[in-house]
């Protein structure tokens, strides 16, 4: 998802997808743990979308 996908956003879209990308974080963690994933990468991806998804909501939220 690009940064201008995210901008596009309203508040509560941010909050139910950053719910959504937490939740398959959790789960891509415990399935790496248990046996190594195809593509380690995507943990990361998830990481750093759940940021950008937070910096977002922020910057909307003292906007107002």
């Amino acid at each position: 998802m690009k940064n201008a996908e995210i901008r596009s956003l309203s508040e509560s879209e941010i909050l139910e997808r950053i719910a959504s990308e937490q939740t398959n974080l959790s789960k891509l963690n415990f399935a790496h743990a248990i046996s190594p994933i195809e593509n380690p990468n995507k943990i990361k991806e998830s990481r750093k979308l759940i940021a950008r998804l937070k910096t977002t909501l922020s910057a909307k939220q003292l906007a107002k």
